[in-house]
């Protein structure tokens, strides 16, 4: 949401940090909490909530299920591999997904992002 209220354009960003064989895909457990916040939330974090489901449901975006079995957090820690890029501004997320060796891909300065890590070419 923190993109929206900024507006970063985070899919032509994506596209163009990330080589054409990446596919971005948004957990069904961020579709799920932003659905809650879109309902429960009030002005502008509301629209925020509202215009980000209506990105992470666009074609730019594949989701893939995911039951919520424990902490978000560690789930998609569970889900990443060091082949994939996990895209958060959580500072502890982003910390303890660098440590596994998954790549991070963040908001810097409130307008572009950032790569923390190794992004992967096949050649």
């Amino acid at each position: 949401m923190m993109m929206i209220q900024l507006d970063v354009d985070v899919v032509t960003q994506l596209k163009s940090l990330l080589p054409s064989y990446y596919e971005l895909v948004v957990p069904s457990l961020v579709i799920d909490e932003l659905d809650r916040l879109k309902n429960n939330a009030k002005g502008k974090d509301k629209l925020a909530a509202t215009v980000a489901l209506s990105i992470a449901k666009s074609e730019a975006f594949s989701q893939v299920s995911i039951a919520k079995t424990e902490h978000v957090d560690n789930l998609l820690l569970k889900y990443c591999s060091s082949d994939d890029v996990l895209c958060t501004n959580d500072r502890n997320l982003r910390k303890k997904a660098r440590e596994l060796g998954i790549t991070v891909v963040y908001l810097r300065q409130r307008r572009y992002l950032e790569v923390d890590g190794y992004i992967k070419h096949n050649e």
